[in-house]
């Protein structure tokens, strides 16, 4: 997606990608990117933007797209507000429209570029502090968002608590997404020897100060891409083979050769 500071105009847009994603491919599992609902510029337009769980606007729209599909849909990220705190916080509903996991994102991107752009998620949201699974057909699937692609501990922590497949959706930075998107993607997916399901926004945004990579991905659990999108907005499907993902931990069995906490 390609979302901006207009919140209405976004919903209808995941709305109708959800719509011809199931009607096209007719997947058991529809993936949104981080803050698919708003992207705004400043942290007091994220602040605002806001939803109370579960009688926000998005929440309450994601709901009824997952019961009246009959899908899943792990609903990327979306600013939080739980009291006087803000969070960046996954949701994902089963579908029957209830909700089966909520994420909160543990690592926020604080970061100056070489460009002078400066990015600092704290100043919005507060960090999260469980790592979460859920279950889905079965299937035990891991949450994370964005930033937390650089940190490899988390994803060791959702393999071993029996990941079969990781989620990460994403605002993914041009200039660093350019570069670490794919590489860092498919480390991940490498190292735990899951399936990789990463979902980005692309092009710009913040009235154009600010870029995203865009190039959602399904990896396997050997580090191959199975699919992705191209540069604009859209989406692509992949048929994951969970019997491969055995296969993959029985060859190499690293879960079993861990030494270091």
């Amino acid at each position: 997606m390609n979302s901006q500071g207009d919140k209405a105009a976004n919903m209808a847009a995941a709305s109708a990608f959800v719509e011809n994603a199931v009607r096209t491919d007719k997947p058991d599992l529809v993936v949104l990117p981080e803050y698919w609902n708003f992207l705004g510029a400043t942290p007091v337009a994220m602040q605002a933007a806001a939803e109370t769980i579960p009688d926000g606007e998005s929440y309450r729209l994601m709901a009824d797209l997952a019961r009246r599909l009959k899908v899943a849909i792990h609903g990327g990220s979306i600013a939080e507000k739980d009291g006087n705190a803000f969070y960046n916080t996954t949701i994902v509903f089963g579908p029957d429209g209830g909700e089966l996991a909520r994420y909160r994102k543990i690592h926020l991107f604080d970061v100056e570029t070489a460009d002078g752009i400066v990015y600092r998620e704290s100043d919005s949201v507060a960090r999260g502090e469980e790592v979460v699974t859920y279950q889905l057909g079965g299937v035990t699937m891991g949450c994370a968002i964005c930033y937390d692609i650089r940190f490899p501990e988390l994803f060791r922590k959702l393999r071993d608590r029996g990941a079969d497949v990781i989620v990460l959706p994403a605002a993914f930075t041009l200039m660093t997404g350019k570069d670490h998107w794919e590489v860092l993607a498919r480390a991940r997916a490498i190292e735990t020897q899951t399936w990789m399901l990463a979902v980005g926004q692309t092009g710009t945004h913040a009235g154009g100060q600010k870029w995203c990579w865009g190039h959602s991905m399904a990896i396997d659990p050997w580090g191959h891409v199975a699919a992705q999108c191209s540069d604009g907005v859209g989406f692509t499907s992949a048929r994951l083979d969970l019997a491969y993902a055995a296969k993959v931990r029985a060859d190499i069995p690293v879960a079993t050769h861990h030494v270091l906490d």
